[in-house]
């Protein structure tokens, strides 16, 4: 830092501390929210109601969330900006060895080149409605867990019907935004036509690959153009020649002089799930279950597809979504251990209750109300935790194994189709086939024999290790059928993958499922495993739904009683509905002695280019156009390069992927991508010493797209003026 940014920043935080305002706060603030904040004292200098505004137009209104991850628009021809991860898989479906726009990247320029952005959708939040009163009045009167769990999910489905009902052109959707306590109904539109416009080079996109992942510095151009298309009537539509780019309400206003330090910055997104209001005890069996057994899962998976990937070209391609998101997630979760190991988080916690308990006990209302709370969560907690592995294995043996999940929806068709009555058996076949095709199709994409053998395997072993309380019915089957369980599972998987007919894809959607005849006349060792698990599955339903309905009771308690104890609301945990948050551009200390600044530049591109690591390849050009410093309008000053990735304070999870970061006057000024390996606690909890996000500049988007792509007419139609 220079002297004087030292001196600005040392009298901004001296006329903070004078003003008694707090600079930036921890909160993913739900809509509801935002009326309480005071933006403008911390920076904002826009009228707050320009952000979300229920009478009128509002930034809100260029928001998408777009294959689970959050998107803008940033035109008024239905131009989107996102992440190159959230395109991924759809590009990888438009991939193909002769056209490998993984690889290559992708640029559209006209209308007539667009692609089918496959799988992707875009939701638009329309309007929000609170129902908790609803819900929660409908339940007063029920004690049993289960059937109060049961009674609220019907409540809420009721209200769904009744909104969709009212309004046939929305998708309506109630959210728990706080467990057991507050459900708000919301109303969002469905765009079914979105397309590929810009994609960048992979290794633009993806510059840094599993090296980079989580980690600061930084130097990836994490971002990708879409367009949403509608009817020509405006009406939502699937994709079709016919349609015509969507108008949205408000599209954002691009900003190519981006930022500097200290800047005020604000994201509007969609993030996915957060857990900071939960006891010492969910976060115990984060950390001794969930988090190591899927890491090293997935770790496992990787390295088995990554070895079957290098077949050909095509077993690479089809494979690659499935392994990227393994990567981020597996490397996610590691750095959750490590974050709440580092913080000793459970600890803290465990004193927070400690001091709640007595708070409770010192009333006597309070104590005849929630004397029993935290022992009640604990013995709930030892009870699943004492069956957490068979848990959690029959939660990922789908997501294992391709071939499984083909099994389960052959089996489940052919349940439906034997309980149709006679005379209906081919009504019901032929209303239904084209679904089941699509969804078989679908999970053939991403299908290799040989990894889903090799996988298929691993998790037979894992089960067949488990104590004899968490044994799996279908694996016992195996395994009891001769003395060296890891022998048995080795014949087993080499016959059922030899036999089962459901590996040839032609033959399941040609053959297998011509007639209800066909389909109810086949059946194989896969077909049998797999209902095995689904009866099992079926059987612990009943008692999952008993501790589901439990622990909905004794977190609303929770909540209820920690605001009480700490004088305060809280901000709900995220839960993939759309929040703000704010904060600044700025840099960090993760270690000792260490000081990570806000910006990476191009230079550095080139310097981690110039190690054999193959993730840090990068397109030659980048590197020419460096050497003759040719940055055009998009250099920092004070940096004399192209900032390529930033860093700042906000408060994002999973989901936020793709987010506008926009500055005091709601102008895009980057796109928000990851955070810093510390910053994968921020699901659990916060702190501004360790939190920090990850976005790209918007100067190395439009510098990318000028310079490398010639896209210069995406810049023209987003009215980029300088």
């Amino acid at each position: 830092m220079n002297k004087k940014t030292l001196i600005i920043t040392s009298l901004l935080t001296l006329g903070i501390i004078q003003s008694g305002y707090k600079p930036w706060e921890e909160g993913m603030f739900p809509l509801s929210e935002i009326h309480k904040l005071d933006l403008k004292k911390a920076g904002l200098k826009i009228d707050q109601n320009n952000i979300y505004n229920p009478k009128g137009t509002s930034l809100v209104d260029a928001l998408v969330n777009v294959g689970g991850c959050t998107g803008s628009f940033v035109s008024n021809e239905g131009l989107i900006i996102t992440n190159h991860h959230c395109a991924f898989s759809a590009v990888q479906l438009a991939s193909t060895a002769e056209h490998d726009y993984l690889t290559n990247g992708f640029v559209a320029k006209s209308r007539e080149q667009e692609i089918e952005a496959k799988g992707l959708t875009c939701r638009i939040t329309d309007s929000y409605e609170d129902v908790s009163d609803r819900v929660l009045g409908a339940v007063a009167q029920i004690e049993d867990p289960a059937s109060r769990l049961k009674m609220i999910n019907d409540v809420m489905k009721n209200i769904v019907i009744d909104a969709e009902k009212k309004d046939p052109g929305i998708k309506a959707e109630v959210s728990e935004m706080f467990i057991g306590k507050t459900y708000v109904l919301f109303r969002y539109k469905t765009i079914q036509d979105v397309r590929l416009v810009y994609v960048p080079n992979r290794q633009i996109g993806e510059f840094g690959g599993e090296t980079d992942n989580w980690v600061w510095p930084r130097h990836t151009g994490d971002f990708s153009f879409m367009r949403a298309y509608v009817a020509p009537d405006g009406s939502p539509a699937k994709f079709s020649k016919d349609n015509i780019p969507y108008t949205p309400k408000k599209f954002l206003k691009v900003n190519p002089k981006g930022t500097n330090e200290d800047d005020f910055v604000f994201i509007l997104g969609y993030p996915g799930k957060t857990f900071r209001h939960r006891p010492s005890a969910f976060i115990e069996y984060q950390e001794k279950f969930l988090l190591p057994y899927v890491s090293n899962l997935y770790d496992f998976q990787n390295s088995t597809m990554e070895t079957v990937g290098k077949k050909d070209k095509t077993t690479e391609i089809k494979l690659a979504t499935r392994i990227k998101r393994n990567a981020n997630v597996l490397k996610n979760y590691r750095g959750k251990l490590q974050g709440l190991k580092g913080i000793d988080l459970i600890s803290k916690k465990k004193k927070e209750e400690e001091a709640l308990i007595q708070f409770i006990n010192n009333n006597v209302n309070t104590k005849a109300k929630y004397g029993n709370l935290m022992t009640e969560i604990d013995n709930l907690y030892k009870l699943i935790n004492s069956d957490a592995q068979r848990d959690l294995w029959l939660t990922q043996i789908y997501n294992s194994t391709n071939l499984l999940t083909v099994a389960k929806n052959i089996n489940a068709f052919k349940t439906a189709l034997k309980a149709q009555p006679a005379a209906q058996k081919q009504e019901y076949f032929d209303q239904n086939i084209q679904k089941l095709k699509q969804t078989l199709s679908s999970t053939y994409e991403s299908y290799d024999i040989d990894a889903d053998k090799k996988i298929f395997k691993r998790m037979l072993e894992d089960a067949s290790q488990f104590s004899p309380i968490q044994k799996v019915t279908a694996v016992n089957k195996v395994t009891s059928k001769g003395a060296n369980s890891l022998d048995v599972i080795d014949q087993y998987t080499e016959s059922i993958f030899e036999v089962t007919k459901l590996k040839e894809v032609n033959y399941v959607l040609n053959v297998l499922l011509q007639s209800p005849k066909s389909i109810s006349a086949y059946n194989d060792g896969l077909l049998l495993f797999e209902d095995d698990i689904a009866k099992q599955i079926d059987e612990l339903k009943p008692e999952k739904d008993r501790r589901d309905g439990l622990l909905n009771k004794l977190m609303g308690d929770y909540v209820n009683i920690k605001e009480k104890f700490l004088k305060k609301d809280f901000i709900p945990d995220a839960n993939s509905t759309l929040r703000l948050t704010y904060g600044y551009v700025k840099g960090y200390s993760p270690a000792d002695a260490s000081y990570m600044r806000p910006y990476t530049t191009i230079k550095g591109i080139v310097e981690k280019g110039a190690t054999a690591n193959p993730d840090f390849a990068y397109p030659e050009q980048i590197k020419t156009l460096w050497n003759a410093k040719d940055f055009g309008p998009y250099a920092k000053k004070d940096l004399n390069d192209v900032p390529v990735s930033f860093l700042y304070n906000m408060d994002t999870t999973g989901g936020n992927s793709g987010s506008p970061i926009m500055n005091a006057y709601g102008e895009l000024i980057g796109v928000n991508f990851d955070r810093a390996y510390g910053a994968t606690i921020n699901d659990y909890a916060w702190n501004d010493s360790y939190s920090r996000s990850i976005g790209v500049d918007i100067r190395y988007v439009l510098w990318v797209a000028s310079k490398i792509d010639k896209a210069d007419f995406l810049i023209k139609e987003m009215g980029v003026k300088f």
